[in-house]
């Protein structure tokens, strides 16, 4: 046939697509994830595994569930929902009662993500909006730490994460605090040393900052992640946290600030999520540098210890914001977007 006797195809951008499918990265990501689950189950036992089991599979059976209510295919094999679950449970308590975990991994689903029209249209980052709403509804559960490294971890489970749905748990052993908690209330610092390796107790997910790394830089060498989303928030955050430092000794130095709490598992999995960042190059710096700024602002002068998941859940919100003001000029225009 002739090459001029066929049809013309216009088709919208973009024109040249990666080879790489999302379930390909999205697979990649629990990859990378791998290292911090195995240290966290090492950490905290049985309490660990059981709160990542209960949060992935009530998320994967959320959304099988409400596709197959809806007439429609399945989408559980694309990995978003297993990452979903995963990294909810990461960011609990060990010893939350599972009746708790289970319903974040509903409302991580059903709430945050398909209310909004599911995967690609969230506005908000699924396990940091359901452990959110963890946070609101059940605020002494959700910050009451349960001890790393007990002799007994592998053998024996909490009695709390067996507690009766709406009753008040009963904790067999109670961690006095978090190295954030130590800081803020007590002002006890935590060595930092510590911290790196994941000797220390909080969520489960803040365990090995070291490994926690080690799964971002193979994320970035596949060239699935944004490198430039974590470097910014440390860079902010120790630029802004040393600043306060030099004028008031008495808060915390900036090497605390990076490797306590939530810092290294919200910047390099969740603050990095494809969806609820911005697209442009500009506003991934301004994006950036007000999550910074926000988890400095909450940790030194807010009521609460950690400001993570609020700072994360606030870039998320002025997102849309940023892709639409601070888009990039095309070839060509002038700074209106009319040609030269």
């Amino acid at each position: 046939m002739n090459v001029l006797n066929k049809p013309l195809e216009i088709r919208t951008s973009p024109h040249l697509k990666s080879a790489v499918s999302t379930d390909q990265i999205m697979m990649n990501v629990v990859i990378a994830l791998v290292p911090t689950t195995v240290f966290a189950i090492y950490a905290f036992g049985l309490a660990a595994l059981l709160i990542l089991s209960v949060t992935t599979i009530s998320a994967v059976l959320t959304e099988h569930i409400y596709c197959r209510l809806n007439n429609k295919e399945s989408t559980i094999s694309d990995w978003s929902a297993v990452i979903t679950g995963l990294l909810l449970g990461l960011t609990l308590p060990p010893a939350l009662p599972l009746w708790m975990a289970a319903l974040g991994g509903i409302a991580s689903i059903a709430v945050v993500k398909l209310l909004f029209g599911g995967l690609g249209y969230n506005i908000f980052n699924p396990a940091l909006g359901g452990r959110a709403i963890l946070q609101a509804a059940f605020p002494v559960a959700i910050t009451t730490w349960h001890p790393a490294f007990l002799a007994d971890r592998f053998t024996n489970i909490p009695s709390s994460s067996l507690a009766w749905p709406f009753t008040t748990p009963a904790y067999d052993a109670v961690a006095s605090a978090t190295p954030l908690g130590n800081m803020k209330f007590n002002h006890i610092a935590t060595d930092v040393t510590d911290m790196v390796m994941g000797l220390t107790s909080g969520s489960v997910g803040e365990t090995s900052a070291a490994l926690i790394l080690l799964g971002g830089l193979y994320l970035v060498a596949r060239n699935m992640m944004s490198w430039k989303i974590p470097v910014i928030i440390f860079l902010t955050v120790a630029v802004f946290s040393g600043i306060v430092h030099f004028f008031n000794p008495a808060t915390p130095t900036p090497q605390f600030m990076l490797f306590s709490g939530g810092m290294m598992l919200g910047a390099v999995f969740m603050a990095t999520d494809m969806v609820s960042s911005p697209v442009t190059e500009k506003g991934v710096i301004v994006y950036s540098i007000i999550i910074g700024i926000m988890v400095t602002v909450i940790r030194l002068w807010g009521g609460l210890p950690e400001g993570m998941m609020y700072a994360i859940l606030m870039g998320n919100a002025v997102t849309p914001l940023l892709n639409r003001s601070l888009k990039s000029r095309v070839y060509g225009t002038g700074r209106k977007g009319g040609a030269k």
